[in-house]
């Protein structure tokens, strides 16, 4: 750290080379049709590397183009146009946010690395980025803004005028409540807001009173569940980003709230009344008549545990309900009766998940602030209310050589790369509220992460529940997290820590000296030779620096779900998740699509020494069977790295509990937390949710939610079975969860929805 500004290296791209001259360029015809054939999206002519699939290319175009507004061509026409738009953002920002690099050579040499990076599909932002950066500079796009951002030269929070100028780019927010009608409607608008230009929002709603108490006024309080039910109606009414998605949102309510096993009960009473409409004859689809006509279907649910009511499930104690405003016990009754609610209730509808309050709290970095109450939709940001965070993910994938050995110097530079670029959003961007613009510039946290892990370790032979990758998984994430706050202690340096940094030293220093303990808990007799070395040095230097200039970052990874960013990327798997099945369909230049064998299973195969002959067998065999068992020529110690989250009905599938370890090899390097549904057989019991969740506390996992298969009856897709004669969905369920927008079926992963049609997400941010 000689240099006070920061030095951009010319990694991927040689000096004077144009990045965009590295690739080679295709011209495709983009069209998306719904599920009764009719054409849902189309656009001619579509410019995109050669490498990027028809269904990479579909989801930049129909999610990500700007389709008004666009000199000439009204709408955007190449992923070329769309990530210049990008870096050119960057770019504009970077030059004007004085002390990053000291040069305008520097700054082109680092948006140049970036525009590498989103092209070779190795990285991308949150959609919020993709939706919005960049049409000011671009295109001079305008529309009228309510929002709030930071204004350099007075040094202070304004609001802006332009919603584009400044645009919105964090994906994931959390807001508090205040325990008053102005303030319950005011989160309202805020949402409203936020929705709109994409992002998600998660609040805790245990500051509201219950109905079993008496307002400011003398009467009784309307409840926490009737508010419930009228934001959750705004939340229904409104798609992110105009025409992307649905909004997503989180509600969290602590489990001594007076209303808590109302809550608890809320969604499944909800669904069990869909039910009943559907089996009068109305519409099984998500959007269709019988969940509109309930509450409760537009948020994820989570109850926020503490280890005290833990330890009194476990000790068989009773547990206490205490009135918001006095603290005093309304009702006591056995903690385990509370425990089989939440288990019944995950088990018939797959809500609520569970977080854990002490095991979050006890990772604060910022804990002399404020605890952290609440998270985002989907889990993976946790962090002070009224805050913002913009996440970065990285491409897992490409970082694998030929050779099949890992990448780790560009990775390192791409991680450094995206979490400056990120770093600088934060101060570039507007916020919905003057409150979490002021946080969001005095914390700066930040949400670097990976994708497509599940794909990584099948195309290296490595089972995804074994030792071994537990281990690589917990070694990319420690050195992800070491390069992040390394490089954020340099970002310190050159323009000063984060302000809550100096009156939180103490506890972020403290979290820091964790995550390096933690490093000695991998198994790093699994990994290549010297990397334990390099990462235990990397966070000696994290500590060192941290201490002596300090972070410019609160925090700076978590694990998201990457829905519709996976699809962009061309990822196999998204977030943390294994693969989810050994048969994939893919998508045809003009339409239409063929089931193939998951491109990861080759791969797999030729590392593991097969013959071109044996694995043309194994894969003509896995084609009709949707499974290895019984395949020709496959050693029985190899099986289970073809072991999928998913899987014919009596072969192998991943344990539920692997999906747990997998989460606790990973979350000891994680500043949030990790996005990810356990699924679980349609013969898992209560109990067994039980046992997830029991599992996921003791292993210092953060947050978790189940899904057991078939219990909505908008449910999503299951896998396929193949045979010559014919194909079986197994197990059979009489509905799957339609896509809002074109009506073709989804994926339940890490946590959302996903259309592997079109794009959209439901339910993630």
């Amino acid at each position: 750290m000689k240099n006070k500004t920061l030095h951009s290296t010319a990694y991927f791209v040689p000096a004077g080379k144009n990045p965009e001259d590295m690739f080679t360029w295709k011209k495709v015809d983009c069209e998306i049709r719904n599920r009764t054939g009719e054409i849902f999206f189309e656009m001619k002519k579509v410019e995109a590397p050669e490498a990027w699939s028809q269904l990479a290319i579909d989801i930049a175009a129909s999610k990500y183009f700007r389709k008004l507004g666009v000199p000439k061509t009204e709408h955007e026409t190449s992923v070329r146009q769309l990530v210049q738009r990008l870096v050119k953002a960057f770019s504009t920002a970077a030059t004007s946010q004085k002390g990053y690099f000291a040069t305008k050579k520097e700054v082109d040499t680092f948006v140049k690395e970036l525009q590498y990076i989103l092209l070779s599909q190795a990285g991308a932002f949150n959609s919020p980025v993709w939706f919005n950066a960049g049409l000011w500079e671009s295109y001079k796009i305008v529309s009228p803004s309510e929002h709030f951002a930071w204004d350099e030269k007075k040094k202070k929070i304004l609001p802006t005028k332009n919603a584009y100028e400044r645009p919105q780019c964090s994906a994931c927010f959390i807001q508090s409540v205040d325990d008053s009608i102005e303030g319950i409607f005011d989160l309202a608008k805020t949402e409203a807001k936020l929705f709109k230009y994409g992002s998600g929002t998660g609040s805790n709603f245990s500051s509201l009173r219950s109905r079993y108490e008496m307002t400011g006024a003398g009467g009784k309080s309307s409840g926490l569940i009737s508010f419930l039910e009228v934001l959750d109606k705004g939340a229904g009414a409104i798609k992110s980003g105009g025409t992307t998605r649905r909004a997503a949102k989180m509600v969290v309510v602590d489990i001594d709230h007076p209303e808590v096993l109302d809550f608890i009960d809320w969604k499944m009473r909800e669904e069990q009344k869909a039910h009943m409409l559907i089996a009068a004859g109305l519409s099984e689809d998500f959007e269709g008549e019988a969940y509109r006509t309930v509450s409760g279907q537009n948020a994820n649910n989570s109850v926020r545990l503490d280890d005290a009511f833990m330890k009194a499930v476990e000790q068989n104690k009773p547990w206490k309900l205490k009135a918001r405003k006095t603290g005093k016990t309304l009702r006591e009754l056995p903690a385990t009766e509370v425990w089989n609610k939440i288990t019944k209730a995950a088990w018939t509808c797959a809500d609520p998940g569970v977080q854990f309050h002490t095991t979050i709290n006890k990772w604060h970095t910022c804990a002399n602030t404020a605890p952290i109450h609440s998270s985002n939709p989907c889990s993976e940001y946790m962090f002070l209310d009224d805050s913002a965070c913009n996440l970065a993910s990285i491409n897992l994938v490409k970082f694998l050589r030929t050779d099949g050995s890992f990448d780790f110097e560009a990775f390192i530079h791409t991680a450094r790369t995206l979490f400056v670029a990120q770093e600088i959003l934060v101060d570039y961007s507007s916020y919905p509220t003057q409150k979490i613009a002021q946080n969001s510039h005095d914390y700066r946290p930040l949400g670097l992460g990976f994708a497509n892990l599940g794909s990584l370790l099948m195309r290296m032979g490595i089972a995804y529940d074994s030792d071994e990758g537990r281990a690589w998984a917990g070694a990319i994430s420690s050195l992800m997290s070491g390069v992040a706050y390394m490089t954020s202690a340099e970002m310190a340096r050159a323009r000063g820590p984060f302000a809550g940094f100096k009156k939180n030293k103490t506890a972020m220093i403290k979290v820091m000296k964790m995550h390096e303990k933690a490093v000695s808990g991998v198994a790093w007799s699994h990994l290549p030779q010297g990397l334990e070395k390099a990462v235990k040095n990397l966070w000696k230097g994290v500590v060192y620096n941290g201490t002596k200039y300090g972070f410019r970052n609160a925090q700076s990874t978590v694990i998201a779900p990457t829905g519709t960013i996976g699809l962009l990327m061309d990822c196999d798997t998204t977030g943390i998740e294994p693969e989810f099945s050994l048969l994939k369909f893919k998508k045809l230049a003009g339409g239409g699509e063929v089931q193939i064998v998951n491109q990861s299973v080759r791969q797999s195969l030729e590392t593991l020494q097969y013959s071109s002959e044996e694995i043309a067998d194994i894969l003509n065999f896995i084609e009709k069977n949707n499974s290895v068992v019984g395949a020709p020529h496959l050693r029985d110690e190899d099986l289970a790295v073809f072991d999928c989250a998913n899987g014919a009905a009596g072969q192998r599938i991943l344990s539920p509990e692997s999906h747990v370890k997998m989460m606790a090899a990973v979350q000891p390097f994680i500043s949030g937390a990790i996005s990810k549904t356990v699924n679980l057989p349609s013969t898992a019991t209560e109990e067994d949710i039980g046992g997830i969740y029991d599992l996921a506390w003791k292993l210092g996992i953060k947050a978790v939610a189940v899904y057991r298969d078939g219990s909505k009856q908008s449910q999503p897709l299951n896998r396929v079975m193949k045979t010559p004669q014919t194909t079986t969905v197994v197990p059979t369920a009489e509905f799957t969860m339609k896509c809002p927008d074109c009506g073709s079926d989804t994926v339940l992963t890490s946590g959302c929805y996903r259309c592997p049609n079109c794009g959209t997400t439901v339910g993630c941010s």
